[in-house]
């Protein structure tokens, strides 16, 4: 699928969103791509796993490793486009680790799948517990790339997408649509206190 193929996607299945949103990264948008939305059609998760397990397959991973909750779709359909095992890490008092009897052995080759990636925080994250489990890091997997490219140079692996988007993102601070009073919402799966500032 190319890149307009897959915003028609995302459009129908009305995954787009607009309004004014905080992402998990801390940030604030105008914008929001809700993969959940697409997801919830085994056929459009299936395509687009294995459109990105096709992408990722020349780094030869063993094990998918995603963050809960988002990434947990997903990563299970780039892995059985790979023919390994998906599992995925949890927070726990507010670190990702390895939990339900899930390890990580020297001589894996893990590849880090999400949804979307926007500063990287939550693939550098997860990539931090597989590290801490001996686990080697190939590298990294998104649908969306929400970066313009930036999360590439933060992560130090390959990343893999199969489309970027470029929407605007403002720190809470200096918010245009917080000045305008427009509410805000927080669409994503990660739970943020109000006085957080909270962001995908």
């Amino acid at each position: 699928m190319d890149r307009e193929a897959l915003l028609d996607l995302f459009r129908r299945s009305g995954a787009l969103l607009e309004g004014h949103f905080r992402l998990s990264s801390g940030l604030h948008s105008p914008g929001y791509l809700q993969c959940a939305l697409v997801l919830q059609h085994p056929e459009h998760a299936a395509t687009l796993g294995a459109a990105l397990a096709g992408r990722a397959r020349a780094l030869r991973p063993t094990t998918v490793l995603s963050p809960a909750l988002g990434g947990l779709i997903i990563g299970h359909e780039v892995a059985r486009g790979l023919g390994v095992r998906a599992i995925f890490v949890e927070r726990e008092d507010g670190v990702f680790i390895l939990r339900r009897g899930f390890t990580l052995s020297e001589s894996e080759r893990v590849l880090v799948v999400e949804d979307v990636v926007t500063t990287g925080g939550s693939t550098r994250e997860t990539m931090q517990a597989a590290r801490a489990a001996g686990a080697q890091v190939v590298g990294a997997a998104s649908i969306v790339d929400r970066s313009g490219g930036a999360a590439r140079t933060v992560l130090g692996v390959p990343l893999f997408s199969l489309f970027e988007m470029s929407l605007p993102t403002y720190e809470p601070a200096s918010c245009p649509l917080c000045t305008r009073g427009i509410p805000v919402a927080k669409p994503g799966s990660r739970p943020v206190a109000a006085s957080e500032g909270q962001g995908g």
